[in-house]
């Protein structure tokens, strides 16, 4: 059962109404990984042109990433690097990065939200633009991080052949990922929680 407060405006609001808000938040929160899952599965079927689909795309990039034995957090931000590209098709990588936001640190929410430009350095070329577009970036603490994702994680992962783990094998560390918020307006009201 759902509870509701009943005011009209929110300067109006008591702190018994943000008591049932908050326990209603609390529920609808616990339920972000199965959000997440479902919008990134909403990338299969979808080729763009693409030798595989974007969701296996992502589960591969996220795969390559486990298998050299990157750390949860790493894995997660290979997994939902694309996230974006139903939503945001001319900026996939910040939608990506507001979802991690709250949950990463700001070297990988840095990787996240750069790798389309780095990522341009395969074929930036081919369609009439600056492949080096990333090399503003030179002499960044994270450049060298982003390059590597795409290198090792991201430019490679477009094959049909490669092993790629199903979603099953990320749930666990991405409900882990997500039950603990790090970077949120709301962090002082989650501490007791």
């Amino acid at each position: 059962m759902h509870h509701r407060t009943d005011f009209v405006r929110m300067e109006d609001s008591q702190a018994e109404d943000w008591q049932i808000i908050g326990g209603e938040f609390m529920q609808f929160a616990q339920k972000l990984p199965e959000r997440i899952i479902r919008h990134l599965q909403l990338l299969e079927g979808d080729y763009g042109g693409f030798p595989i689909d974007r969701y296996a795309h992502s589960l591969q990039t996220a795969t390559r990433a486990l298998r050299d034995d990157r750390d949860e957090e790493y894995v997660c931000c290979a997994l939902l690097h694309d996230i974006g590209d139903t939503l945001g098709s001319f900026n996939h990588p910040d939608i990506a990065a507001a979802i991690l936001k709250p949950f990463v640190s700001e070297d990988n929410l840095w990787m996240v939200q750069h790798h389309g430009i780095f990522q341009g350095h395969y074929f930036f070329h081919h369609i009439g633009m600056d492949r080096d577009m990333r090399e503003q970036f030179r002499g960044h603490p994270y450049f060298e991080k982003t390059a590597e994702f795409c290198a090792l994680y991201d430019n490679p992962s477009f094959d049909k052949y490669a092993e790629t783990f199903p979603i099953i094998e990320f749930e666990p560390m991405l409900r882990r990922l997500l039950a603990k918020p790090k970077n949120t307006i709301y962090k002082a009201a989650l501490t007791d929680k």
